[in-house]
């Protein structure tokens, strides 16, 4: 009796500690679906700031310098976390960072003059998110045990989805339907879009705030604690060795960072040409991309959830693995058959299958590491799959040059989901892998 009483107040706080991380995925989605996808970016491309597609141009120019700069920095960043204990601090100055480039996207009139301001302001956005981003992923590994790492990161996803919906929902109802909107905001001078960059900029500050507050922080070792700051020379000399210690002695974890970079490379592609294929190639109503949007959020969170309950009964790769054959599955069918009713179908089953891949690759690689390192790891993890997230649009970029026909974009998306899958078949699951190595 007594050791049942002693364990509660454990097991309280570790539950405590989960939906506090998971609160800050929830915020999140505030800069994901609103900022980036949905609302913002949208605003950014649209002719307000210039004939010829001016503003997706630019906007495509400016994520792609954002992804070189976080691919060559972030396993730095995290190493340098790793080192120093400060796990905490660096999540929450980059969380604050990328909520100062949200709310200082209110500044971006519907002007030529202003397309320079509001690339630069979302493709930073974009940089310190991913930073922060590699750290809470380490905590992962922190407030997770290897049995539970599926299902807290499961939870943390599915909490990202249905954060998005909800958000989504609000600035819908309030900012973007009908002419006046909440507040006697009309839509002179984009006020109404401008106004949800504010919005959402508190909305993620006040879910992110108690984690910023009270994420654990690896203690480090006591020769790292003594040992003199490295240099940002050092820093990359010891990311070189990390890279090829893990080809010598860890490779397990180097080919699950090259085949998860590949097909996360494919998963993100589903949303990022969903709403083109629904539109162009399906028939789907312009006005209906965001309420389809808003459900491919609830089916992939559904996705998420069971896909966490699965990867800590049958481990991670198998999840991965099914998820893949329903992905790649679902897309052939999808390739031969037509209309919005098709594409409605089909592509909330693909969707289902998105939020499992996601979740059981973060819980794998959490698996692979340890607190200690976790902030370089997934820092590689951030980087590797910056360094391939060429291959879904350069694909599709040839195969609909050849071909002609948008509907080739689901090939070029399979294909690179195959890559991935066929990546993967040479990585053994973490419980496997450590099975073995106990032997």
């Amino acid at each position: 009796m007594t050791s049942t009483v002693q364990s509660n107040p454990a097991r309280s706080r570790g539950k405590r500690q989960i939906l506090v991380w998971a609160l800050w995925d929830w915020g999140s989605a505030a800069f994901n679906a609103v900022m980036v996808t949905f609302v913002f970016g949208t605003y950014l491309a649209s002719g307000a700031f210039g004939p010829d597609d001016r503003g997706t141009s630019w906007l495509a120019t400016g994520t792609a310098i954002a992804g070189v700069i976080v691919a060559i920095s972030a396993p730095i960043l995290g190493q340098r976390a790793d080192r120093g204990g400060r796990r905490r601090f660096w999540l929450a100055l980059n969380t604050l960072a990328v909520l100062a480039t949200m709310a200082a996207c209110f500044f971006v009139e519907p002007k030529e003059s202003h397309l320079l301001l509001g690339v630069m302001l979302l493709s930073a956005g974009n940089v310190f998110f991913e930073f922060a981003e590699v750290q809470y992923n380490a905590i992962l590994v922190q407030i997770a045990t290897r049995s539970t790492m599926g299902k807290v990161s499961g939870i943390g996803w599915g909490a990202g989805y249905l954060g998005g919906i909800f958000l989504l929902l609000i600035v819908y109802v309030g900012f973007i339907a009908g002419d006046t909107h909440w507040l006697g905001i009309t839509g002179d001078d984009a006020m109404n879009v401008r106004i949800v960059a504010v919005f959402a900029a508190v909305w993620f500050l006040i879910f992110s705030l108690p984690l910023m507050l009270t994420a654990p922080s690896p203690r480090p070792s006591a020769e790292q604690a003594n040992a003199p700051r490295p240099s940002l020379l050092d820093s990359y000399r010891e990311l070189f060795r990390t890279i090829a210690l893990l080809w010598r002695e860890e490779r397990n974890t180097f080919w699950f960072l090259v085949s998860s970079a590949v097909f996360r490379d494919g998963v993100g592609a589903v949303f990022t040409y969903g709403g083109i294929l629904g539109t162009t190639v399906y028939g789907i109503a312009t006005g209906d991309v965001l309420i389809f949007g808003i459900v491919a959020n609830v089916i992939a969170a559904a996705g998420a959830f069971a896909g966490g309950w699965f990867d800590d009964r049958f481990g991670p790769k198998s999840v991965i693995m099914a998820s893949l054959a329903g992905l790649i599955s679902v897309a052939i069918i999808l390739f031969f058959l037509e209309g919005p009713q098709a594409f409605w179908i089909f592509g909330l089953v693909l969707c289902f299958f998105v939020g499992p891949v996601q979740s059981a690759s973060r819980a794998f690689l959490g698996r692979l590491t340890t607190p200690e390192r976790a902030g370089e790891i997934y820092g590689l993890y951030a980087t590797t799959g910056r360094s391939v997230s060429f291959l879904a649009p350069a694909l599709i970029a040839v195969l609909v040059g050849i071909f002609g026909d948008s509907r080739w974009m689901i090939v070029a998306i399979a294909f690179v989901l195959v890559a991935g899958a066929l990546l993967l078949l040479r990585v053994t699951d973490p419980v496997q892998h450590e099975e073995v190595a106990a032997g």
